[in-house]
C-alpha cells in the first residue's frame, strides 16, 4: 500500500500571516481553521504549518519559547485541537514545524540555565569559556560575526549557529533528547501527522559530539522510532541542504536500504537545478540534476517546492550558475540575501507573467515527489524589499481587494506585518477572491494543475524518465522539459517549455502509443500523433508548445478514449 504523503500535495501556511479571526492584527488558529476549506478547495491534502509556539518571534517563531504552547496572539491548545479536527473532517494531514536545534533565549530552560552553573538545564545548551572553533559557521553572516556570544549573567560564552538570540541545545545530552521525545509525541498524540524538521544536519551535529558512529545519523534514526510509534504513516521530512550524495545518509539507507531514517527530505538540490534551468530558459541543467539524483527508499519521497519562507539559497550550484541566477532574478544586493541566495518571492522574480509563474509551477509539478506550495503563491503575491532580511516574503494573506487584503479588521498600524497594497502585487490588483472567478487566473490555473496531479497515480509511485526532445525542423530542443511517469502499463508525458517562444517539438516516445491526448494543458493544442517527423531516421510525434506552454500527455487506448487514471 502507498503511503498517502507520496501523493500529497502540501500547503505551507504561516498562521501569523494568514487570517486574523478576532481583529488583534495577527493571524491564529482559528482563523486558519476557517480557512481550511479554501485550501481542500485548492486540491491540496497536506498543510504544513509555520510555528505558532509560544515565541518572542523576533524570527518568525523559530525561536520557541515553550515547545508545548501556543502563542497567546495566535490561540491556544484547545483551538489547535479543533483546527486538526477540522482538517480530518475534510480530509487534510497537518504537518508541524518540529524546532529542537535551538530555542529561544527566552525559553524558560535557557533563562534557568544561565542562573548558575550547578543549574539541571545548564548543560541542555552549549557553553565555553572562551569561543572555541567547532567548524560551524553562523548562518547568517550580513548579522552574526560569529557562533559565540557572552552572556554577562551566565559568565560564558554560549554558541548559536542562527542567530544570537537563539542557543544552540546541546543533543549530545540525553536529557535534552528526551524532551524532544516529550515534544514529538504531545503533538503526535494532538494528531498531527508529523512534522517538517528544522536545521537537520545542525542537529546531527550535534549528536555526533556525543557519538560519532555513523556521523551522528543514529539521532536522525531514534526520531523516527519515536514517530513510528504513532503509526508508520507519521512523517518525518527534513529541511537537509547536503550534496545529494549524502541524501542517503538522513534517508537512512546508507546500510540497510530500506530507510530507517527521515521519511522525506526537502530537494533543495532539485530546487537550485529549476532555478538555475528557469534562469537559462534551458531545460538541461535540471534533467542533469535528476540524473545525478538518489534514488529514495521505497517508502521515502523528495518534497519539491518552488519558494518558502526562506530565502531562495543557492548554495548547491556554482559560482558562475549562481551568478546567472542572480542576473535573472536578483541583480540588485537590496533583492539578495546572506551572500548566497535571494529574498523576493516567485512573482516578482518572473515579472509578474503569468504565463512564466504557471510554467514554473508546471514544472513544479512535474517533479518526482510531493510539491510544496508556499502560501500566496498560488495567486502571485509579491515582496517588501523595505522589510529586513527574509521578511521580505513573509507578509499577510492578500484575500480580497477591500482593506488590509481581507486578512484583518484591525488598524492598518496594528497588523503583525504591512500588507503589500501598492503597484503591480498590491492586494487590489493580487487577491484570492478575485481569481476565484477568473477562468484563467493563475489560481484557477495552479488548481487544475494540482487535481490534474492528483489523478495520475503514476507521479507519486515511480521515478520519472527524461525523453528525447527535438525541434520537428530538426536540432535539439533544449528549452523543453521532457517526463516520462510509467507504472503497471500505463504512463504520463509531461511537457515544459521553458522560452519565450512557440515550438514544435519531436518526441522520442513510440509511436505506437499515438495518438496522445492533453490531460492538462495551458491551452487547448489538439490531439498529437496526427502529425510526425523523422529524426535520426525514426518516426516521431509531434507536439506544439506555445512560449512558456505546458502540457500533460496520456494514450489514447484502444477505443479511442484516454487511458483510465
Amino acid at each position: 500500500m502507498t503511503s498517502w504523503y507520496r501523493h500529497a500535495v502540501v500547503y505551507q501556511a504561516d498562521v501569523r500571516m494568514f487570517h486574523d479571526s478576532d481583529g488583534d492584527g495577527w493571524g491564529d488558529v482559528r482563523g486558519l481553521t476557517r480557512r481550511l476549506d479554501y485550501l481542500r478547495g485548492l486540491g491540496a491534502t497536506a498543510v504544513w504549518l509555520l510555528p505558532f509556539y509560544a515565541s518572542p518571534f523576533r524570527d518568525g517563531g523559530y525561536d520557541v519559547a515553550d515547545h508545548l504552547a501556543v502563542d497567546p496572539r495566535l490561540g491556544d491548545l484547545a483551538d489547535v485541537a479543533r483546527m486538526l479536527e477540522a482538517a480530518d473532517d475534510l480530509g487534510l494531514h497537518v504537518l508541524l514545524d518540529l524546532v529542537c536545534q535551538h530555542t529561544s533565549d527566552q525559553h524558560r530552560w535557557f533563562q534557568e540555565a544561565r542562573s548558575s552553573r550547578k543549574s539541571p538545564y545548564r548543560d541542555y545548551y552549549v557553553w565555553s569559556d572562551e569561543p572555541v572553533e567547532t567548524g560551524v559557521e553562523p548562518m547568517f553572516p550580513d548579522v552574526e560575526d560569529g557562533v559565540w556570544t557572552w552572556d554577562e549573567e551566565a559568565q560564558q560564552f554560549y554558541r548559536h549557529s542562527f542567530y544570537s538570540f537563539e542557543p544552540d541545545l546541546a543533543l549530545d545530552n540525553p536529557r535534552v533528547r528526551d524532551e524532544l521525545w516529550r515534544i514529538m509525541t504531545f503533538w503526535l498524540r494532538m494528531g498531527v501527522s508529523g512534522f517538517r524538521v528544522d536545521a537537520v544536519p545542525h542537529m546531527v551535529e550535534r549528536a555526533r559530539a556525543a557519538d560519532p558512529s555513523d556521523g551522528g545519523q543514529w539521532l536522525v534514526r531514534e526520531m523516527r522510532q519515536v514517530a513510528d510509534r504513532h503509526g508508520r504513516d507519521a512523517v518525518l521530512l527534513g529541511e537537509v541542504d547536503v550534496e545529494p550524495q549524502e541524501y542517503a545518509d538522513y534517508f537512512g539507507t546508507r546500510d540497510t536500504g530500506d530507510g530507517d531514517g527521515m521519511t522525506m527530505l526537502l530537494d533543495f538540490y532539485l530546487n537550485n537545478h529549476l532555478f538555475l534551468a528557469l534562469a537559462r530558459d534551458d531545460a538541461r541543467p535540471l534533467v542533469d540534476a535528476l540524473h545525478r539524483h538518489p534514488q529514495p527508499p521505497r517508502h521515502g519521497a523528495y518534497a519539491q517546492w518552488l519558494r518558502n519562507h526562506d530565502e531562495l539559497d543557492l548554495e548547491q550550484l556554482t559560482d558562475v550558475e549562481r551568478d546567472d541566477v542572480l542576473k535573472a532574478f536578483a541583480r540588485t544586493e537590496r533583492e539578495q540575501a546572506y551572500g548566497r541566495g535571494i529574498r523576493r518571492r516567485l512573482a516578482p522574480m518572473l515579472d509578474g507573467d503569468v504565463r512564466r509563474i504557471a510554467l514554473a509551477h508546471a514544472v513544479l509539478f512535474s517533479l518526482p515527489g510531493p510539491p510544496v506550495l508556499r502560501y500566496g503563491d498560488e495567486i502571485g503575491m509579491g515582496d517588501d524589499l523595505s522589510l529586513p532580511e527574509r521578511e521580505a516574503v513573509r507578509t499577510p494573506m492578500q484575500w480580497t481587494d477591500g482593506p488590509n487584503a481581507g486578512f484583518s479588521t484591525a488598524p492598518a498600524d496594528r497588523l503583525v506585518a504591512p500588507v503589500i497594497s501598492e503597484g503591480p502585487f498590491g492586494h487590489r490588483r493580487v487577491n484570492a477572491y478575485e481569481q476565484m472567478v477568473q477562468p484563467d487566473s493563475l489560481l484557477t490555473k495552479v488548481g487544475q494543475m494540482i487535481r490534474a496531479r492528483l489523478g495520475l497515480r503514476e507521479t507519486g509511485t515511480v521515478t520519472p524518465e527524461p525523453v528525447d526532445v527535438r525541434l520537428a525542423s530538426g536540432g535539439s530542443a533544449h528549452p523543453v522539459l521532457a517526463l516520462r511517469y510509467a507504472h503497471e502499463g500505463s504512463w504520463v508525458l509531461m511537457l515544459a517549455n521553458l522560452a519565450d517562444e512557440d515550438l514544435e517539438v519531436a518526441l522520442g516516445v513510440d509511436t505506437a502509443d499515438a495518438p496522445f491526448v492533453d490531460v492538462l494543458a495551458d491551452q487547448p493544442y489538439g490531439q498529437v500523433g496526427g502529425a510526425t517527423a523523422t529524426v535520426d531516421g525514426q518516426r516521431r510525434p509531434v507536439a506544439r508548445l506555445a512560449a512558456h506552454g505546458y502540457r500533460w500527455l496520456r494514450p489514447r487506448d484502444r477505443h479511442g478514449v484516454c487511458e483510465a487514471t
